[in-house]
C-alpha cells in the first residue's frame, strides 16, 4: 500500500525536518432525507409546507425499526472528523503565514493556493488509509493539473513538506512520508463525478476563500453521498467562537469550532482541540420573525443583499444581518445564534454541491430546514452542481411557512422592476 500512495517510512529517511509552528491551538447527524416538497418546477404553499413538515416527522417515528443509522457510518464519521481536524492545522498554519506576511494586500494568490491543495491532499489521504476496504470517490473543487507543470514545482514542494509536516502530528500517519507523486495522486482523488448511486466523499478544502485571506472564518467542509443523499457531515471552523456568535463582543474567547452529524442522529459540535467531547445543538425554537437574526454571505458578490434586505423587511426582522463567510454559517445556525440563513447568488451562477452538502446535514439534523427558494428539497444526486431555483433558505420548521412567503414575494417583485428596466 506504501506504494500504491506514493509513501515512504520515516526510517528510510533519516530525521524529519522541524515542524512547522502552528499559530493557534488547534481547537483539535439530516433525519432520513426528507423531501418535504414538490418538484423543482413549482412552489408550494406555506399550508402545503406545514403539513409536509408534520407528516415527515409522522413516517420518522413509524420507523422506529429501521437499523441505527450510527451504526452504518460510525466509522466514516471517525475518519471524516480526523482527516477535516488535520485539514484544519494545515491550514491555520498557512494563515498565520498570510497574516504576518500581510499577504491580503497583494495579488499573490499563492498562499491560499497551498492551503487549498494541501487541505483537499490530507483529507483524501487520511479516507483513503482509515477507509482502505471498497471503492473510493471523491467529488471535490480541485485538481493536479496545474501543479503538474514545470511553473508549480516551487509550491508542490511546499505543499509537500506541509501536508507531511500536519501528518506527523498524528499517530497514525507518523512513519510515513508522501511523495510528491503521492500528493498528486492524493488530490486527483477529488475529481469524481458524484451522481445518484454509490458512495461519493464531497469535499471543499476551504471554504471562504476570501475569509482565509482576511484572517476571518472559512471551513473544511466534508459529507458523504450514499445513493445521491446525504448521510453525514463534518464542518471544521477553525475560527469559529466556541460560544455563541449572536452577541458579539470583543473578547469573543476560545476558537475553534468541529460540527458532526450522522442521518438520524442529530447534530454535534465539539472542540477542535484533541480530545474534546462533542455536545448535541439545535436551531433556535423562534417563532415570531421579529425576533429572529439572520446570517448571509460577508462578500457582496457572493449574494444579493438588497433581495436578502427586503426579505427581512417583510418578515419585521429587527435585528441588523450577521454576515460571515462560508459554511460557519450553517454551524452558526445548527446551535441557535441566528434563525434564518438566505443566500441568493447573482444570475447565471451554479451553486456546487460541496459548497452546501456539509452545512445541509448539519442543519437538517439540528432541526432545521433547508431549501431552495420555491420551497424544495435540496438534491445533491445530480453531480457536481445542485439544480435549483434562485437561492438558498434555511431556517427552522417554525419560521419556513413565513420565510417562504417573502421570499417569494420578494423575488417577484425584484423581477417586475428588472422587466422594467
Amino acid at each position: 500500500m506504501a506504494a500504491r500512495l506514493g509513501l515512504t517510512t520515516v526510517s528510510s529517511l533519516g530525521p524529519r525536518k522541524a515542524l512547522l509552528p502552528l499559530p493557534v491551538r488547534l481547537p483539535s447527524l439530516l433525519s432520513s432525507h426528507r423531501h418535504f416538497y414538490t418538484s423543482l418546477s413549482s412552489p408550494i404553499s406555506p399550508l402545503q409546507l406545514v403539513k409536509n413538515l408534520s407528516q415527515s416527522q409522522v413516517t420518522m417515528s413509524a420507523s422506529g425499526s429501521d437499523p441505527s443509522p450510527i451504526s452504518t457510518y460510525e466509522k466514516e464519521l471517525a475518519a471524516a472528523k480526523k482527516a477535516a481536524s488535520l485539514a484544519a492545522r494545515l491550514c491555520q498554519s498557512v494563515q498565520a503565514e498570510i497574516l504576518q506576511s500581510d499577504v491580503q494586500s497583494k495579488a499573490d494568490k499563492s498562499p491560499v493556493t497551498v492551503a487549498d491543495y494541501g487541505s483537499q491532499a490530507i483529507v483524501s489521504f487520511v479516507l483513503d488509509m482509515e477507509l482502505s476496504s471498497g471503492p473510493f470517490s471523491m467529488v471535490a473543487e480541485e485538481d493536479s493539473e496545474d501543479l503538474r507543470k514545470d511553473s508549480s514545482k516551487e509550491i508542490l514542494s511546499r505543499i509537500t513538506d506541509l501536508v507531511n509536516d500536519t501528518l506527523s502530528t498524528d499517530p497514525s500517519f507518523c512513519n510515513v512520508i508522501l511523495s510528491e507523486e503521492g500528493i498528486l495522486s492524493a488530490i486527483d482523488k477529488g475529481t469524481s463525478e458524484g451522481g445518484s448511486s454509490g458512495r461519493h466523499w464531497v469535499l471543499d478544502p476551504i471554504d471562504g476563500t476570501k475569509g482565509f485571506l482576511r484572517g476571518d472564518q472559512y471551513a473544511i467542509a466534508l459529507a458523504l453521498l450514499d445513493e445521491g443523499k446525504v448521510v453525514l457531515g463534518v464542518l471544521a471552523c477553525p475560527n469559529l467562537p466556541l460560544a455563541s456568535i449572536q452577541h458579539t463582543t470583543q473578547n469573543v474567547g476560545e476558537s475553534g469550532c468541529l460540527f458532526s452529524a450522522i442521518v438520524g442522529n442529530g447534530a454535534w459540535m465539539q472542540s477542535l482541540d484533541e480530545g474534546s467531547s462533542p455536545t448535541k445543538i439545535q436551531v433556535t425554537s423562534t417563532a415570531d420573525p421579529v425576533d429572529a437574526s439572520f446570517f448571509e454571505s460577508f462578500e457582496a458578490a457572493h449574494s444579493l443583499h438588497d433581495l436578502t434586505s427586503n426579505i427581512a423587511k417583510k418578515l419585521g426582522v429587527k435585528a441588523p444581518p450577521v454576515r460571515i463567510d462560508s459554511q460557519a454559517k450553517y454551524g452558526a445556525l445548527a446551535r441557535g445564534d441566528g434563525a434564518i440563513y438566505l443566500r441568493f447568488p447573482h444570475k447565471g451562477y451554479r451553486e456546487k454541491i460541496w459548497d452546501h452538502a456539509a452545512g445541509y446535514i448539519v442543519v437538517t439534523e439540528a432541526g432545521g430546514v433547508v431549501t431552495d427558494a420555491a420551497g424544495n428539497d435540496l438534491d445533491f444526486s445530480k453531480g457536481r452542481y445542485l439544480d435549483l431555483d434562485t437561492g438558498i433558505m434555511a431556517t427552522n420548521k417554525k419560521l419556513m411557512p413565513s420565510l417562504l412567503v417573502a421570499v417569494q414575494e420578494s423575488i417577484k417583485e425584484q423581477q417586475q422592476s428588472a422587466s422594467l428596466l
